[in-house]
């Protein structure tokens, strides 16, 4: 597995764009049931505000020692302001786009005794004419990244992501992307794309067996024109399909804690080495240790670049 040195990673700038939004956690003691119904009581003793979404893809980035860029879109509310504050505090460069006509995306959840026993979400949707301006954004922000992160929710923030792709493309930039939905022509001409087993299954129908989906991936790979398809696999690891080459990584997960952004501690991990200059394959291993760490922490969290290279 490869080790990259500090200096290599600070060096190292990536633009994180996407559908960025505000954790809460409300914790409490959970002493009974209540009286009004068969639900229990949660006498709530502590709230903890954590970035969410792209916000936490960036996050991800600046913890293993890169410069991060968080681009998206909010509304004009206290939600955004939080969310900005916490994006400063952790060391990533933000470029918000506010919209008094637009509500931030807010997921409340509400824990007792370590278990969720509810998320509530706040959330509307971004017209296309709220994301102009952050395509000229993109297009200033470009030359000044090694590599191009989409971050996709699904929430609206990248309606506009196949132009992006393009100027990214036209720049000779890796670009990521996790994705979502069932239209991934969207995501054509990308460097990668990171779904997991049910987005995959999604966009091409259920596998018999290794080589049917093989024969699937690879088609997909060729219909969009990736260098690369990285599919995870949850406890069977990931698999890295190229035009030349299958590389697979078992499972690293000690213990499975809390499975909570996951797939965007994956995806920064590998921005992150391929900014650096590491070849797909090489990042993926990494990639992977990174997933297997991380779910072992509780809610959106990140792996330093002590956790690792240890």
């Amino acid at each position: 597995m490869a080790v990259l040195q500090r200096d290599q990673l600070s060096r190292t700038r990536v633009l994180v764009v996407g559908d960025a939004m505000l954790d809460r956690y409300w914790h409490g003691a959970v002493d009974r049931i209540s009286p009004e119904a068969p639900v229990p009581v949660v006498r709530v003793t502590r709230e903890d505000l954590r970035m969410g979404g792209a916000a936490n893809v960036a996050a991800n980035v600046v913890a293993l020692g890169a410069q991060a860029t968080l681009l998206t879109v909010v509304g004009d509310d206290d939600a955004s302001h939080m969310l900005e504050k916490l994006v400063v505090e952790n060391g990533i460069a933000p470029h918000f786009g506010r919209n008094s006509a637009l509500q931030t995306i807010v997921k409340l959840r509400v824990i007792g005794r370590q278990q969720q026993l509810l998320r509530l979400d706040f959330e509307n949707s971004p017209r296309r004419e709220m994301l102009a301006s952050q395509t000229a954004d993109f297009k200033r922000l470009l030359p000044t990244h090694d590599v191009i992160l989409f971050s996709d929710y699904g929430k609206g923030c990248l309606d506009h992501v196949d132009q992006m792709i393009e100027l990214a493309r036209a720049a000779d930039k890796p670009i990521l992307v996790d994705p979502k939905g069932l239209d991934y022509l969207r995501y054509a001409g990308a460097t990668v794309i990171t779904p997991n087993r049910e987005e995959l299954r999604q966009v091409v129908g259920t596998w018999r067996d290794e080589d049917d989906l093989r024969a699937k991936a690879q088609a997909l790979r060729k219909k969009l024109d990736l260098s690369a398809l990285l599919l995870t696999r949850s406890e069977e690891g990931m698999t890295l399909y190229e035009s030349d080459v299958e590389t697979s990584a078992t499972a690293q997960a000690r213990e499975v804690f809390d499975v909570t952004g996951a797939g965007d501690t994956v995806i920064a991990t590998l921005a992150t080495l391929v900014g650096t200059g590491l070849p797909l394959r090489q990042a993926m291993p990494l990639a992977n240790k990174a997933g297997g760490i991380v779910v072992g922490k509780f809610g959106s969290a990140t792996v330093s670049y002590e956790e690792l290279f240890a």
